[in-house]
């Protein structure tokens, strides 16, 4: 709750700041711009992360702290740094310096220093190279979304209307996935260090000076022309392509875990064959969600909701363990709770089934949810 709260104060007194340096309807034109893409590219991470979805408040968090704290120190030590170390050293290439080498190092470690926190006090959340994009992704999108206002009335100023259509093109439709990218890269060191035990501050220093690097990249292909823009884009749409063959492989091997792991709870009565060829398949879990709302409403969608949620955090229970990054206790406790959530929610379907009278058997199999006998 604290941090929330200060990442939103933080993100409010950045939009103050704008809107005292554009004034007027240039603010909330530029405003207007700056959000336009991000419903698209929120809607797309939770698109990546649907077979296993984070906390919203944790999602939230990051999102604030890049449109907040994260905006307003880099800001500041941009600033500063432009003004007490670049121009003072190299002169007039001292804007040059801070934007490919201090704005990159300022902007990267202060997105990524949300990961280190969730990293420290959320570890259990991050249970793959997916959950550390998709955590990068939106502190990156928060910190683009207020980085933009400001770019954006910057080019009203410099060049009107004209100026400003060429800047939204570039950063707004051309190139939105760029902040994301690059802090992707410690979203993946910190992914590493929560499910090994061994490399960890490896993995966490590289992350972050390859988001720092390929931030400075883009940075200076900008200055460069099209031609330096249109290399550094190639290189980061590569990089994306294989961001993406990631979250689709390690959402293969999710799902030939669940075949592994599950059968071992076939004598608790909490799963069937049916059960986990359903939890194995996104069109059987999508038909299974729908199949629980034509029976009892919202409740039973929410109800298979959580039996999936459940049953997919316990396979991820088991790889952890595997992985030696938990400790019994913590797995038999976990475990212990994730069970019991898995079976409120089969009793819940099942009554929703007695109470809905005579309905069609679940669609991935006749066994599956059945209501109790007698």
């Amino acid at each position: 709750m604290v941090g929330m709260v200060v990442t939103s104060l933080c993100a409010l007194a950045a939009l103050a700041l704008f809107a005292l340096l554009g004034g007027g309807a240039n603010f909330f034109v530029c405003v207007g711009l700056a959000v336009l893409p991000v419903p698209i590219m929120v809607a797309t991470v939770l698109l990546l992360d649907r077979l296993e979805p984070e906390p919203a408040r944790d999602l939230l968090f990051a999102f604030l702290w890049g449109a907040g704290v994260a905006v307003l120190g880099a800001l500041i030590l941009n600033t500063v740094g432009l003004k007490y170390v670049t121009e003072p050293v190299f002169g007039e290439q001292g804007r040059f310096w801070t934007t490919v080498v201090g704005a990159p190092v300022v902007e990267e470690a202060l997105k990524g220093a949300v990961l280190f926190v969730l990293l420290w006090f959320r570890r259990n959340e991050i249970d793959g190279v997916t959950d550390g994009i998709v955590y990068a992704t939106m502190v990156s999108l928060g910190f683009a979304m207020m980085e933009n206002i400001s770019y954006y009335l910057e080019a009203l100023d410099d060049g009107g209307a004209q100026r400003l259509e060429a800047v939204f093109l570039l950063r707004g439709l051309v190139a939105p996935f760029c902040h994301p990218l690059f802090t992707a890269m410690t979203g993946l060191g910190v992914a590493y260090a929560a499910n090994r035990r061994t490399g960890r501050v490896t993995a966490l220093v590289a992350g972050l000076l390859a988001a720092m690097l390929l931030h400075g990249l883009w940075n200076g292909g900008t200055l460069m022309g099209v031609g330096g823009l249109a290399v550094v884009y190639l290189l980061d749409f590569c990089i994306l392509v294989v961001l993406l063959t990631l979250i689709f492989l390690e959402r293969r091997a999710l799902v030939r875990q669940i075949g592994h792991y599950l059968p071992a709870y076939l004598r608790t009565g909490l799963v069937s064959p049916q059960d986990i060829a359903m939890l194995g398949q996104m069109p059987l879990r999508r038909e299974a969600r729908r199949w629980a709302r034509s029976i009892g409403g919202k409740g039973a969608a929410r109800a298979m909701s959580d039996y999936q949620l459940a049953a997919t955090e316990l396979v991820l229970l088991h790889k952890r363990m595997d992985n030696g990054v938990i400790d019994v206790p913590f797995f038999a406790r976990r475990r212990g709770e994730l069970l019991r959530l898995m079976g409120i929610a089969r009793q819940a379907l099942a009554l929703s089934r007695i109470h809905a009278g005579p309905v069609a058997p679940p669609p991935w199999g006749p066994s599956g949810f059945a209501p109790p006998p007698g």
